[in-house]
């Protein structure tokens, strides 16, 4: 069957990530020295997917990609018999945000018709071959610049994009995502440890994720400090030349129109209602109680993508520091994509 080889062909993928991971600079070979041009030239056009988050995504992917996750994940659907073409337009915010839709529609015995962000143009088809070189060329999908002749699609976009692509695709099987963001819930007791994997949630790839924490529930107790003090080791993202301009910026802003905010010099904290912040800062609020934080995070259902928070204090949630760790079964939007592919 072709799954399995295409299996045997991500485990092997997996194993070439981790071997080049590995390797320092002066022990490349010539593959090994392709694939570290490819991060650079990646760096060059787009400077939000720097060489150190570029091989944070490839050493999630490759804990992620082994034969027990894979076959535990794959365990609980059916594979379609017969193949359709499910057009994929891929979004760019992180490195390789988008090579979940593409392992789901292989696996699933569909092709994939693949739009590339421009902003993430070259990780995924470099590792598309790979894949396929390790699955004896059994790994069928197509890049394209325009979607024709597709059965389904998959397309994530901003809000605004996302209103047009669902009036496009409006006679199509199709799942529209939007944009979202995810919350963090602090009970008070909270260790410096503990926090510091909090500042991870938040600064990984500059903020700029839907997995990425924006807004954070604090007790009225809570003192604020003690958040700074776990942003600490995050302070050199302020020598990134984009995120310096939205830090000036925003901070700019806040003193032209005399809000209130606190600032350390490279992140700044605001007290504020708003589930979205700016990036470069951190939108929090005080609660009373733990209910009226469940009744803002069901209203938010539909903007929130994960929350980060202690399993005590009774909430669907991720542990600190784990908000970029999804598994294979964590999906986009909460929308189970391969069931969605199951009725293709």
């Amino acid at each position: 069957m072709n799954t399995e080889n295409q299996v045997l062909g991500l485990i092997k993928l997996s194993d070439y990530i981790k071997a080049f991971l590995s390797k320092k600079t002066e022990d490349y070979n010539e593959d090994d020295a392709d694939f570290g041009l490819l991060l650079k030239k990646s760096e060059i056009e787009n400077p939000w997917f720097t060489v150190d988050n570029q091989k944070f995504a490839l050493q999630q992917w490759a804990d992620l990609l082994t034969e027990e996750n894979i076959k535990n994940w794959l365990k609980n659907y059916s594979v379609s018999a017969i193949s359709k073409k499910v057009g994929l337009i891929l979004a760019g915010n992180i490195p390789l945000v988008g090579f979940h839709d593409v392992i789901s529609v292989v696996l699933s015995n569909h092709i994939p018709l693949i739009k590339l962000s421009s902003k993430d143009k070259y990780m995924i088809p470099f590792l598309l071959k790979k894949w396929k070189e390790f699955s004896d060329g059994q790994v069928p999908f197509e890049l394209v610049e325009r979607l024709e002749n597709f059965d389904a699609v998959i397309a994530t976009g901003s809000n605004n994009t996302a209103r047009y692509l669902e009036y496009y695709f409006k006679n199509h099987l199709s799942i529209i995502r939007k944009n979202r963001t995810s919350v963090a819930v602090l009970k008070g007791n909270e260790t410096p440890e503990e926090l510091q994997l909090l500042a991870k949630d938040i600064f990984q790839y500059f903020g700029l994720g839907c997995r990425n924490v924006t807004r954070v529930f604090i007790p009225q107790d809570f003192v604020i400090d003690r958040l700074f003090e776990s942003f600490i080791d995050f302070r050199d993202i302020i020598n990134h030349h984009k995120y310096a301009n939205n830090y000036d910026y925003n901070r700019a802003v806040y003193l032209l129109n005399q809000e209130k905010f606190w600032d350390n010099n490279f992140v700044m904290l605001k007290e504020d209602d708003k589930l979205f912040s700016p990036l470069s800062v951190i939108n929090f609020s005080r609660y009373d109680s733990l209910e009226e934080v469940k009744d803002f995070i069901t209203e938010n259902e539909e903007n929130i993508q994960c929350v980060v928070a202690k399993k005590d204090l009774g909430l669907v949630s991720v542990e600190f520091g784990e908000a970029q760790n999804p598994g294979l079964d964590t999906y986009a939007d909460n929308v189970d994509t391969m069931k969605f592919l199951e009725g293709v």
